[in-house]
């Protein structure tokens, strides 16, 4: 049997089944994850399409996008069909969505519940390898006045300054704040340590009149709030 009968390539389908016509014509949402890709990569191999290598590369990693944007230029050529142009194709798209979610955080959204928090700090601090903590300062409308790192570790925890904490919140008339810290590791459980400087973030806090409104552990791909679990 010849390669062309063999292999039905993507010019021969149905012009709705085309990712690049079925974007013109159906807009870019009617496009699945692997079609998307399809069109980075422009053509599969020997054996299979451009969209059946996508989907191939998706069921790799589970059809997480995020673990996606993870994988190097070493790890995509692995794939038959994958040269170094299309992996860089690739990784460029997905680091692009990852700069345009850090510009919406970084446009300062009124907070309204602890997953608007969570969309807010996920870009900056849910995919780092070492744990960080911030504060988020909120105006008595609870739209942010300011965002700030207070410490960096390793991937054993962070030290928090309970000064530090407040002292810019004093500085910009806050009438409350949000802590936040990321677990690398992703256990989304609140360890003896968060809750005893929870506590005492909140005890500071009541005294300078100050409101902890909540503390959020962020991983990758979801949270664990305090307020939400009633222990703050």
């Amino acid at each position: 049997m010849s390669y062309e009968n063999k292999v039905t390539s993507i010019k021969s389908w149905a012009e709705d089944d085309r990712p690049r016509e079925k974007m013109l014509l159906k807009g870019k949402v009617a496009l699945s994850d692997a079609e998307l890709i399809a069109i980075l990569i422009g053509s599969g191999n020997r054996d299979e399409s451009a969209v059946a290598l996508a989907k191939r590369i998706l069921a790799s990693i589970n059809n997480n996008l995020n673990t996606l944007g993870k994988l190097t230029v070493l790890d995509l050529i692995k794939f038959k069909g994958i040269g170094e142009a299309k992996a860089i194709s690739i990784i460029t798209a997905l680091e692009l969505g990852r700069r345009r979610r850090l510009e919406e955080a970084l446009e300062l959204p009124k907070i309204t519940s602890s997953k608007a928090v969570f969309n807010f700090m996920q870009p900056l601090i849910g995919e780092l390898q070492h744990e960080e903590f911030w504060v988020i300062c909120l105006n008595n409308s609870n739209k942010v006045l300011f965002k700030e790192q207070l410490s960096k570790g390793g991937l054993t925890g962070t030290l928090v300054d309970v000064r530090l904490v407040f002292k810019k919140a004093i500085e910009l008339n806050a009438t409350a704040v949000i802590l936040c810290h990321n677990h690398p590791s992703g256990k989304l459980q609140a360890s003896n340590a968060d809750i005893s400087i929870t506590n005492k973030l909140k005890q500071a806090g009541e005294t300078l009149d100050i409101k902890v409104l909540d503390h959020l552990i962020i991983t990758e791909n979801a949270y664990f709030s305090f307020a939400d679990e009633n222990i703050l």
